[in-house]
Order: structure tokens, then sequence, then C-alpha cells
């Protein structure tokens, strides 16, 4: 079988990020020194330099708008060969972070910079969820 590089390595740090993706839960972490919030989920405050005591897990809103976005039409790497086309996306979540992702259930067409869009969880493997993003009437940040 080939290698997944679309699956996550949990680690003992990153768990309550994905067993609460797993729920249907967006997590971000934010520093308590200097109060922004930051995605990717890092032990340290990449705004300040506080220290992992000074950095915490909040559940995001999970409301986001349209920062850029490319339809890939080709990827060799397995599993990403059976699902082109696919739109990967850069978003703003409502918290203040960028986050890579994946905008799903909308035309490429249709698609606008700064549309807002709210989270959604599809399922990579059994129990792994990812976060993607969709648009809909609940999605206004």
């Amino acid at each position: 079988m080939s290698a997944r590089h679309d699956l996550p390595e949990t680690d003992d740090f990153t768990r309550p990020y994905w067993d609460a993706a797993a729920e249907g839960r967006l997590l971000l972490r934010r520093c308590a020194d200097c109060g922004r919030a930051h995605h990717y989920p890092r032990e340290f405050c990449p705004h300040c330099w506080a220290g992992e005591d000074r950095v915490a897990w909040e559940q995001a809103s999970g409301r986001a708008t349209l920062y850029t976005w490319s339809v890939i039409h080709r990827n060799d790497l397995p599993p990403f060969g059976t699902r082109v086309p696919y739109t990967a996306a850069v978003v703003d979540l409502a918290e203040g972070p960028r986050m890579m992702t994946e905008v799903v259930d909308c035309a490429p067409a249709d698609l606008r910079i700064g549309m807002p869009l709210r989270v959604a969880f599809r399922e990579a493997a059994e129990g792994i969820l990812i976060a993607v993003f969709h648009p809909g009437p609940d999605a206004a940040v």
C-alpha cells in the first residue's frame, strides 16, 4: 500500500486538536500574553514567543473568509489523484489566523475573495477528520 500523504501524524501535543476534529470542532491556540490566536498548533506563541504554559487550546467559531485558492487538476500523490479536481485554499479564520484548507461544495467559478465560509469535516481515514470549508448562509464573519 502506498504511503498516505494526506493523514496527520498525531502526537501527545496535537492529540487534542485531532480529537476535537473527530467531534466536529475546530481548535486554535491562543496566547495569554499577547492575546493572539494562531494556527497551525504550536507549543509556543509565534507572535510574542510566550512559552507553552502561556498558550492554550480554544474552540474556534468555524467561520472564515476566503483569502485565496487554486483548483488542482492533477496530483500524483495518493490519494489526491482520485479526488481531482479539488480546491486548495487559504482562509482567514474569524479569530484572526490564516489556515490552509480545502473548499468543498462550491463550483470554482462561484469562488470570490472575501466570501464567507463555514467549517465542515471530511473523513480522511477511519476516525480521522480533516477541517474543510464550504459557503453557506450561516457562514458570515
